[in-house]
């Protein structure tokens, strides 16, 4: 097997990982979603220009071509090249940045976090060793990494959205490990499958694609199904031989988890505690509006006043009642596509919530955020905005709390489970009824690439999300009524 940088880090990570992706490639699980890989390419595309003028080694399949082509451009000094490849023992590495000056190299590997990990010094250290080990003199070697405090005012300045960390003393101490490293990695691969138990390797650096695999021998219902249990604890029992939900009720755990586990293995009734609802039925009050955004992210700041990966927030849909017994009302907004949607968003918002109003949303801190965020960049509607901000009640908390369980929450609070879990039968609340958009990632892929659609496309995905986010604060409407009812 041909390793790669990649391969190599998942190496490390776990010798089972690489042996299964050479011998067992069909029992691996979905990687990361399409949206998160695009994300990745998007940072990689950009910081390749990081300084400037460069040449670029277009990926093939056959990766000889790929290396010979950087060969021909190395002839040459003082130049910039992206996916620089090399080969050294069967050791292939594409570089993001190798820039040559006469006859010395440096490495600047991208990467789209804002955080420096172990992982990436060993992905350059396997970078330095093969272009060492081909006799290359590489003086330096740094990690591009995000600066999430950059805010873009204009055109992106790359060299304040990257923040360079210099890692050249950590990767050169590094060499005899990785020389170790590989034959280890090389002689596994054509051995027995290793028995290796799982760990915190199973999570860390990455989630693991073989964890269905390495879990396959334990019953359906085990530790590693309990929702909101730490993944370390969950480690812990698993170490300590607890392995399925009944062991887990006879643990030390914290009640809180045990609600579910004795909703599932006994079949119990809903869990209601009226006195808890009330309490929080009580801290909301008339006129009542339910709220709900669609927003997108970007690590590269699309807009003005805008950080990576914040939240844009391009929808909302507004449920509202006005008086008890009263009748539930309906406003939304929708922003054009290509266009930075926060102020138009913004000003529509102020208009269609008035100041001093009960505003409830599920998973408050989520709105909030994207509320206070708004009021930074919009000084003129700060103090609107912010009073929202203010007066916005969670409709989460008593799922959240557990005032009420029931066993197909399936010990989340989310109000994909809360939902079908509370309205079994009604299909008007059924997500998987909708066409095209059913999840917060659809709309956001969807309105980012709405401007490359047709006319008629556009029409067609924006009536799809509306009636997406119009679901969910409808939802929230339903919940709010539920709750009302039991008490």
């Amino acid at each position: 097997m041909s390793l790669s940088k990649s391969t190599y880090c998942n190496g490390l990570q776990c010798k089972k990982m690489i042996w299964l992706l050479k011998n067992k490639l069909y029992e691996k699980g979905e990687d990361s979603s399409d949206y998160i890989k695009e994300k990745g390419i998007e940072v990689h595309d950009v910081g390749k220009n990081y300084f400037g003028d460069h040449i670029e080694i277009e990926y093939n399949d056959d990766l000889q071509k790929m290396v010979d082509e950087t060969k021909k451009l190395l002839k040459n000094n003082n130049l910039v090249i992206t996916e620089a490849s090399f080969i050294y023992n069967n050791n292939f590495c594409s570089i993001d940045i190798l820039k040559k000056e006469n006859d010395k190299y440096e490495i600047y590997e991208i990467k789209g976090t804002n955080k420096l990990k172990d992982i990436h010094i060993d992905d350059v250290s396997f970078q330095y060793f093969v272009l060492k080990n081909l006799g290359l003199k590489v003086t330096k070697c740094s990690l591009l990494l995000i600066n999430s405090d950059y805010k873009r005012k204009g055109s992106l300045e790359l060299k304040k959205l990257f923040k360079e960390i210099d890692i050249t003393k950590e990767v050169k101490e590094k060499q005899r490990e990785v020389k170790n490293n590989i034959d280890s990695i090389n002689n596994c691969l054509y051995e027995a499958e290793p028995n290796i138990d799982l760990g915190e390797y199973c999570f860390l650096p990455y989630a693991c694609p073989f964890f269905n695999y390495c879990t396959k021998k334990l019953p359906e219902k085990n530790v590693f199904k309990i929702r909101k249990l730490k993944k370390d604890i969950k480690l812990k029992l698993y170490k300590d031989k607890v392995y399925s939900f009944e062991d887990a009720l006879n643990s030390d755990i914290d009640d809180y988890y045990k609600i579910q586990l004795n909703h599932e293995i006994n079949d119990l009734d809903d869990q209601i505690d009226k006195e808890k609802i009330k309490e929080f039925m009580d801290t909301l009050s008339y006129p009542l509006y339910f709220l709900d955004f669609e927003t997108f992210s970007s690590t590269i700041p699309l807009y003005d006043d805008s950080k990576p990966n914040e939240q844009i927030p391009f929808q909302y849909s507004l449920h509202y009642i006005e008086k008890i017994n009263g009748e539930l009302k309906h406003k939304e907004f929708l922003s054009e596509s290509g266009i930075d949607p926060r102020r138009k968003l913004a000003e529509q918002l102020v208009k269609d919530i008035p100041l001093n109003v009960c505003t409830l949303a599920y998973n408050m801190k989520f709105e909030k955020s994207v509320i206070h965020n708004l009021a930074e960049i919009y000084p003129d509607l700060e103090e609107h905005l912010m009073n929202i901000y203010y007066n916005i009640k969670d409709l989460m908390i008593p799922f959240e709390k557990r005032y009420y369980y029931n066993k197909d929450m399936d010990g989340s609070y989310s109000i994909k489970y809360v939902l079908p879990a509370l309205f079994k039968d009604d299909d008007r609340l059924n997500y998987h009824n909708l066409d095209l958009i059913q999840n917060g990632v659809d709309a956001m892929t969807s309105f980012k690439d709405l401007e490359n659609k047709s006319e008629k496309e556009q029409e067609y995905i924006r009536e799809r999300l509306l009636r997406y986010c119009e679901l969910d604060t409808y939802a929230m409407v339903k919940i709010y009524e539920k709750l009302k009812d039991i008490i």
